[in-house]
């Protein structure tokens, strides 16, 4: 059972006792959290219909800005968009636009009116069915007198089958009739906005094109009279049911190139006909005329989106709108603080079936914000991740039948709902541990524990990263060979090792030795310069035979002059080292303040902020027998 504990929140501006206490606005732009800048902007295209693209990090409140700017936007007239045959030409159909929920109305006169001929259509069937079962017996009557009962029964089965054949033959062109006439008279409504009192939202990420501009179906009955018309068969996309509204579009770098331009046009132009989407669809030949489509764009991804984004589409946004990057962490200041506060009574009333949280439960979760954050001093603004947690310690307390979430109740949640890089990380450690991969004990030349992540941001987990490396005689290498799945910026870090170790121990290795280092295992593959530090350690102690301590890990960026410069995910990586039962772990100085550790977890290891190589030649090598080359070494650095 995890140990109880109590995570204060300093200076709140307002006491709670449970976030029952807290008022929930119910305009969703109030319910973003941390993102000041992104809010103003929206208010302002929401007034002046501006398009706007938001970049940034997954869970940020992105599609959560588009609901908000679609409810911000001034009342319009909304209308319902029909599709009508054209007589003159059925594949181009007619495109009209009627006040919202007069469409309707309008279909519904257009079948009543069909409905009055049917009526006397139905009348004359009647009759000719009462007619078609008296005549035979009439038939049989009359010839029987006359020309006997022979004829008469003869009579009477050929007035008989005659009139079944006609009827029959009658019916058949009514209804073919029928289909004829109500071909031609109805419109189709394709946009019907009855009783929307709203502008529409419409979430078109992933949506192909035919869902997104619009498609006309296929008709495989094209000929003799039996086909479905033209106007019948027309889809409107999502680019006309946001008419006068909102679409939403995330990771809108993965839409078509074509399919942008498509967008692109009906941006340009505030319409766009409607046409078959696949060349060997009869719905290939009609294209509409213009369809309504005035929205405002609201384009939302990551950095990589801005690389495969269409110039004249991200250009159309940008000349007529705005560009937002959003937020990741906010200062941890007393006010955000109470907007985490205000945000788990948020996640509480959405869900509607968790309890609320008690103010010691709140505070822990602001603490936990600042752990995700990665960061001193900060908290994360990725809070999809964190309502997960939320929603995970509110079943637990459902299914414990308490009247509040407490603090054990997401102590419990966390062991249950911890993301999967963490549970590969906690899986990686435990077996390189169980098959002795990673060592935590004694010395070894040449071996060095080095650290790393997977995931990224709120979902980084660290791992120890075991390096070990070879040098041997020859120069035949040009440079430094270095196995175990690397990236470019990995193997681009390795070089600079070459240059250190001429520069501190005064000799070029290219040209008497063979350098080897191996990234044990990481089938999982290596990218980032953040283990650097571990490679020159590494390398050097394989080079002048110095044992490394194998209690201790580092992580670090390497300069060509030997200084260490800051990496990411930092607290991650501390976390690893301590589950993996090390008692030192170094760190770049500048990255001291980005760990938020609980205290207790923290005291189980020996943080050691380092600023240059030399700072590290003293932590992690045995110099016993090797004073000489300790003195030399460090007279260098005071030349």
């Amino acid at each position: 059972m995890a140990k109880k504990k109590v995570v204060k929140v300093k200076n709140n501006s307002k006491e709670f006792k449970t976030t029952a206490d807290l008022n929930v606005s119910d305009k969703l732009i109030d319910q973003v959290i941390g993102q000041e800048d992104a809010i103003q902007v929206i208010k302002k295209a929401s007034i002046q219909r501006r398009h706007v693209l938001l970049i940034g990090e997954p869970g940020t409140g992105k599609s959560m800005l588009g609901l908000a700017l679609a409810e911000l936007l001034p009342k319009e007239k909304l209308v319902d968009i029909l599709a009508f045959q054209n007589v003159n030409d059925e594949n181009q159909p007619i495109i009209r636009t009627v006040a919202a929920g007069k469409g309707r109305e309008l279909v519904q006169n257009t079948n009543s009116l069909g409905n009055q001929s049917l009526k006397s259509q139905s009348i004359i069937l009647l009759i000719l069915a009462i007619a078609a079962m008296i005549m035979p017996w009439f038939a049989l009557d009359h010839y029987s007198k006359s020309l006997g009962t022979t004829a008469g029964a003869i009579m009477f089965a050929a007035f008989f089958i005659g009139g079944i054949a006609f009827l029959a033959i009658f019916i058949i062109f009514l209804n073919f009739g029928k289909k004829l006439g109500a071909k031609g008279s109805s419109p189709k409504i394709i946009v019907d906005n009855f009783k929307k009192e709203q502008a529409p939202f419409y979430d078109a990420t992933g949506a192909h094109a035919g869902a997104l501009v619009g498609d006309v179906l296929h008709d495989p009955f094209q000929s003799g009279g039996l086909g479905t018309p033209a106007h019948e068969r027309v889809v409107a996309g999502m680019i006309h049911k946001a008419h006068l509204g909102v679409l939403f579009i995330d990771e809108i770098a993965t839409l078509a190139p074509s399919t942008q331009q498509e967008l692109l046009t009906a941006l340009q132009e505030g319409k766009f006909s409607i046409t078959g989407q696949s060349e060997r669809s009869a719905g290939a030949m009609v294209r509409t005329e213009p369809v309504p489509c005035k929205f405002v764009l609201i384009a939302a991804g990551n950095q990589e989106t801005l690389k495969h984004m269409h110039p004249a589409l991200r250009s159309r946004i940008r000349g007529y709108g705005y560009e937002v990057f959003m937020k990741e962490t906010m200062v941890d200041t007393p006010d955000n603080r109470l907007k985490i506060a205000y945000f788990v009574a948020q996640e509480v009333k959405k869900d509607g079936k968790i309890p609320h949280f008690t103010k010691e439960a709140v505070d822990y979760i602001i603490e936990e914000a600042r752990k995700r954050a990665n960061r001193k001093g900060h908290m994360t603004l990725r809070l999809r991740d964190l309502g997960g947690l939320i929603r995970a310690a509110g079943d637990i307390a459902l299914e414990r039948k308490a009247e509040f979430v407490t603090l054990q109740h997401i102590l419990d949640a966390k062991l249950i709902s911890r993301s999967l890089e963490k549970q590969l990380a906690d899986k990686y450690i435990e077996r390189k541990k169980e098959y002795e991969v990673i060592i935590t004990t004694g010395q070894i030349v040449g071996r060095v524990n080095g650290l790393a992540v997977i995931g990224d941001g709120d979902s980084y987990s660290g791992i120890i990263l075991p390096i070990e490396s070879e040098v041997v005689i020859g120069g035949k290498e040009k440079e430094i060979i270095a196995t175990g799945k690397l990236g470019e910026i990995a193997k681009e870090a390795i070089k600079n090792v070459s240059a250190i170790i001429k520069k501190h121990f005064g000799e070029d290795i290219q040209d008497k030795y063979d350098v080897y280092v191996q990234f044990l295992q990481t089938y999982e593959g290596v990218e980032g310069d953040s283990a650097s530090v571990a490679v020159a350690i590494a390398v050097i102690s394989a080079l002048k035979g110095l044992p490394i301590k194998q209690n201790v890990a580092m992580t670090g960026s390497l300069s060509v002059r030997g200084e260490i410069l800051p990496v990411g995910g930092v607290g991650s990586k501390v976390e690893a080292a301590i589950e993996a039962g090390l008692e030192k772990v170094l760190i770049p100085k500048s990255n001291l303040k980005d760990v938020v550790i609980d205290k207790e977890k923290l005291a189980k290891i020996k943080l050691i902020p380092v600023t240059n190589l030399y700072e590290v030649f003293k932590e992690v090598y045995d110099w016993t027998g090797k004073e000489n080359l300790r003195k030399k070494l460090f007279s260098l650095k005071k030349k």
